[in-house]
């Protein structure tokens, strides 16, 4: 009997002994966390208020649009920076997200998905047109583990920039869109009642006018506003008309415009490429502003 007790007591110590090596174990990681955000917020002067769940936020400006709840659309940007200031995931005023507020906690990062209540948290208390900044412990982004993929070492505190825009409708993201890129690249364009805006390099110096039925010997290239390449054709293969064109941007300002020889440059609006579904095959994401240079090589 003595012996029998002896051996449960020892695996009841053994038990006590484990479980509070795992609680101090969790402890110090916790204290790692707040440690590393206190030196960050104290280094750059943050004004931050800490959650009960342990990460903090900071509301750089509350915004003066519309307040918003889970169930409204918004449009936002998000940047997810490492305590050094480098960024390793984030979207841009050219590719703006759409999401119910609700989801607005959920990314892929690193080649996994990851659900943030903080940034969703954080998001709910700004009205349209604020910005805030999210500071993450460990615990609560990549852990221990950290990520490869994305360089994040073990325990990182991770930073996360967010910007709701004030925009409610596409169009009028695709507008801020392509206006940003127009300043940002000091271009000259001019504008058509479809919102497409475009740039005339060459007139051409053709004599047949062209009309959305003419047949049209083409190269072009199509660009996403960031300036990746996602279709190209300038071997002068490329034959339609503009009527039979999936995107309809170029149809509306092409015609009476050009003739053989022509050469534009055309930013073209989400609705006016393609729109909502984006293409067939996932080349072109939802929503996508598009930007083409066009020559026409022959007229039929």
């Amino acid at each position: 009997m003595f012996k029998k007790l002896s051996g449960f007591t020892l695996a009841l110590i053994g038990l006590t002994v484990f479980f509070t090596a795992c609680k101090k174990d969790y402890e110090t990681v916790a204290t790692l966390d707040e440690r590393n955000i206190e030196a960050y917020i104290a280094k750059n002067n943050i004004k931050a208020e800490k959650d009960p769940s342990g990460y903090y936020y900071q509301i750089l400006n509350e915004g003066d649009g519309e307040a918003v709840v889970n169930s409204d659309s918004v449009y936002y940007s998000f940047n997810f920076q490492t305590v050094d200031g480098r960024s390793f995931a984030k979207n841009s005023d050219y590719m703006i997200g759409l999401s119910l507020l609700g989801y607005t906690d959920r990314f892929t990062l690193g080649g996994r998905e990851i659900g943030l209540t903080a940034v969703r948290e954080t998001m709910s208390k700004l009205r349209r047109g604020g910005n805030a900044r999210v500071i993450l412990p460990s615990s609560m982004a990549f852990g221990k583990n950290g990520n490869t993929t994305l360089n994040i070492g073990s325990n990182e505190i991770i930073i996360v920039d967010l910007k709701m825009y004030k925009e409610k409708h596409q169009h009028d993201i695709d507008d801020l869109e392509i206006n940003l890129f127009v300043a940002d690249n000091k271009l000259t364009v001019v504008k058509d009642p479809s919102r497409v805006q475009y740039i005339i390099t060459q007139p051409g110096t053709g004599t047949v006018p062209i009309t959305k039925s003419t047949e049209l010997v083409m190269n072009y290239t199509g660009r996403f506003l960031n300036g990746t390449v996602f279709q190209t054709n300038i071997d002068g293969s490329y034959t339609s008309s503009l009527e039979d064109q999936f995107v309809k941007g170029w149809g509306d300002v092409i015609p009476g415009k050009l003739t053989k020889g022509g050469k534009i440059r055309v930013l073209i609006p989400s609705d006016r490429a393609y729109g909502v579904p984006g293409s067939s095959d996932g080349t072109i994401p939802p929503n996508a502003v598009l930007d083409f240079d066009i020559e026409i090589v022959d007229v039929k």
